[in-house]
């Protein structure tokens, strides 16, 4: 496993002597979801075992190789509590919420990271946040957030400060994966098994292109020195092979960091991944719907909310209408939000076109917290062309559309499937989109770019999500 893996899982159990014994997951300082949670471990075989908590309590005997379960009921929010296994105690536990917090190297951008990153650590005293990293519990305090994920922590905050219960964050979080990392070998095998033959042809080839790799390199070392006595420019080095431990190693991020919490009690799962895929939209799509219904088939708790991030801008602005892959993965992403108990916060709006980490975090952190509160901004929902002029209606416009400045941002096309830059107004709670240069109108796009101009929102200040009505494929 390598280091970009910033939750470790380690299966080495907390235990009391010959007693039972706990997954990592399970210890001082945690979390418990209530009112219903699951609680398990090892014991000798045939051996009792009984959990309590406050008032309550259940037990059951481990089977013959030693495994137990038991699922304690009507926990109450709240604490600090005592929970004992046995002879075991764990101190310091909250029942409240628990989230867990996954993706890649935007999920584990660090709260120092972040804007702010030194006045919002210092105001970071939370005793009922609570927060998992690298095997570990602890208190969210100055020196605890330091390094955990910025997304997942302001995140936390904010339903914390809004529900003044404890809330527990599991950062799962790994640089660099694409999604196939994240999905199981059954589920990959079962939907995607092109991609598996892929990977095991990239590894059969491995041993004789390290070895190639290892030449290149060092005749790259002998080429930067000779750079630096001619005071040139140094060679770019060559690019190293993907190993068997490589991030993007299909079913790797899922069986080091997902595997081992199954099936510790969620209120949710928070999701912020998907610029590795942006070279294949499409496959994302079924990809991230095959992801979402997995982990939910594997927990066995139903429809648990899943709440993900848009993508945000990236790349410099293009002034006129273009195809845009990011413009297609986000489409894939928000194709998601078919399935139940699925909620998407935009971020078309902060990011930074110069880096796939915009600093922000603060602010997708609010959106991710209300739409997990199921508060999400305007989405289209439909068109009608009258007299030349598209009509458009939203979802989730709460107190109504409005925009900010000029209503930028929109594009049209008729029938010969050209788009140019369209004028825009709100009127009586429908956006008109029309040009002078479309008198026929065939489909209407909304910030269709990697980094496009956005201007309409609802006026609870969130963004109207990119879309396109049209399904044309991508011109080659």
């Amino acid at each position: 496993m390598t280091k970009l893996f910033l939750c470790i899982l380690a299966l080495a159990p907390v235990s009391a002597l010959a007693d039972a014994t706990l997954p990592a997951i399970f210890g001082d300082n945690m979390v418990l979801q209530g009112p219903k949670a699951v609680v398990w471990g090892s014991a000798a075989p045939n051996e009792t075992v009984t959990v309590k908590i406050g008032a309550r309590s259940a037990k059951a005997a481990a089977g013959k190789e030693g495994k137990w379960t038991v699922t304690l009921q009507r926990l109450k929010t709240g604490g600090p509590y005592e929970m004992t296994v046995n002879s075991l105690t764990l101190h310091n536990v909250a029942v409240g919420e628990v989230w867990l917090c996954a993706g890649a190297s935007n999920m584990a951008m660090p709260v120092n990271g972040a804007v702010d990153a030194e006045k919002e650590i210092a105001a970071a005293k939370f005793p009922m946040i609570r927060l998992f990293k690298e095997g570990k519990w602890g208190v969210c305090d100055p020196a605890t957030v330091v390094d955990f994920s910025a997304t997942a922590y302001f995140f936390g905050r904010d339903i914390h400060q809004r529900t003044k219960a404890p809330v527990g964050l599991i950062e799962c979080a790994a640089s660099s994966t694409p999604i196939e990392a994240w999905l199981s070998a059954t589920a990959l095998m079962a939907h995607f098994q092109p991609l598996l033959d892929k990977w095991k042809t990239e590894m059969d080839a491995y041993p004789q292109a390290k070895e190639v790799y290892g030449q290149l390199y060092a005749t790259w070392k002998q080429q930067v020195e000779q750079a630096k006595a001619a005071s040139q420019p140094a060679p770019p080095p060559p690019r190293r092979p993907k190993a068997p431990d490589d991030p993007a190693a299909p079913a790797l991020a899922y069986d080091k960091l997902i595997a081992p919490l199954i099936p510790f009690t969620l209120k949710g799962v928070l999701w912020y991944q998907g610029e590795a895929n942006v070279g294949d939209p499409k496959q994302y799509g079924a990809l991230f719907t095959a992801l979402i219904q997995s982990w939910r088939g594997a927990w066995g708790e139903g429809d648990f909310p899943f709440v993900f991030a848009q993508l945000a801008n990236f790349l410099p602005r293009s002034e006129e209408p273009s195809e845009s892959l990011w413009a297609e993965l986000r489409e894939a992403q928000a194709a998601a939000l078919k399935l139940p108990e699925t909620r998407m916060a935009v971020a078309i709006d902060i990011g930074d076109e110069h880096s796939l980490l915009p600093k922000n975090k603060q602010e997708i952190g609010r959106r991710l917290a209300l739409a997990a509160a199921d508060t999400q901004g305007p989405r289209f929902a439909g068109m009608k062309i009258v007299n030349g002029k598209a009509r458009l209606s939203f979802v989730g416009t709460g107190g109504g559309l409005v925009a900010k400045g000029a209503l930028k941002g929109f594009a049209i096309a008729g029938g010969d499937r050209r788009f140019v830059v369209a004028d825009a107004k709100i009127e009586k709670g429908k956006v008109i989109v029309w040009s002078d240069k479309v008198p026929n109108p065939a489909a209407v796009r909304y910030a269709w770019a990697n980094t496009p101009e956005c201007a309409l929102y609802n006026k609870e200040n969130l963004p109207a999500a990119p879309f396109r009505t049209d399904n044309w494929a991508q011109a080659e």
